[in-house]
Order: structure tokens, then C-alpha cells, then sequence
């Protein structure tokens, strides 16, 4: 499976931007998607997730601000990033789930650069 991350690029304080994120390489459904981001310095984070089934899970900071979607072809899903701020500044990763009854598998995209920056 191999996830084709688009979008990022460099942004004022309190703009917008979007990443779109497509897998491609399986006639399996993802049971899960979503972003990770990583800054200078500091761990890979949690971001926003979206299940199969449509359910999303956000980090605490992101929260109000970014909007986990599916797009409309299979195994794709989009980031809204609002009111970006400058701690927003990292590499974002797009990554990917398949569950089966007896193991998971992780993938992960090449990583896209947000920069918030005036």
C-alpha cells in the first residue's frame, strides 16, 4: 500500500490550508485514516483519525480548528486546517489501517511540510 500525501506549503497566522492523502496499491477498504504530524525536535502526534465507519478522533489542539474527511474516491481523506497557528508548524504524515480478524497493518505516507509563519 502506498499513500500519496498532497497539499501543505506555508501560511500566515490564522489562515487555512488542506492536505489530501490517497492510497493506492490495495483492493482492500482502509479501516482507518488519518494524519500525524512531527515538529523539530519533538515525537509524531496524533492529529485526526476517521474510521470506516466514520468516526473521528482529534488531538486536544486541534480541536474546532481541523477537519478529518473522506474524499470520494475509496482510501482517500482530507485535513481542513483552520486558524493555523505557528506551533501548527511540522511535517504532516498521512497514515493508514487495515484490521483483519488476526493483525494490523500500519502504513505510512512521505511526510508534507506546514509552515505557519508571518
Amino acid at each position: 500500500v502506498q499513500l500519496q500525501a498532497s497539499g501543505g506549503g506555508l501560511v500566515q497566522p490564522g489562515g487555512s490550508l488542506g492536505l489530501s492523502c490517497a492510497a493506492s496499491g490495495t483492493i482492500f477498504s482502509l479501516d482507518v485514516m488519518g494524519w500525524y504530524r512531527q515538529a523539530p525536535g519533538k515525537q509524531r502526534d496524533l492529529v485526526a483519525t476517521l474510521t470506516s465507519r466514520g468516526v473521528t478522533n482529534y488531538a486536544d489542539s486541534v480541536k474546532g480548528r481541523f477537519t478529518i474527511s473522506r474524499g470520494n474516491a475509496r482510501n482517500t481523506v482530507s485535513l481542513q486546517m483552520n486558524i493555523l497557528q505557528p506551533e501548527d508548524t511540522a511535517v504532516y504524515y498521512c497514515k493508514a489501517r487495515r484490521i483483519t480478524s488476526s493483525n494490523e497493518y500500519d502504513y505510512w505516507g512521505q511526510g508534507t511540510q506546514v509552515t505557519v509563519s508571518s
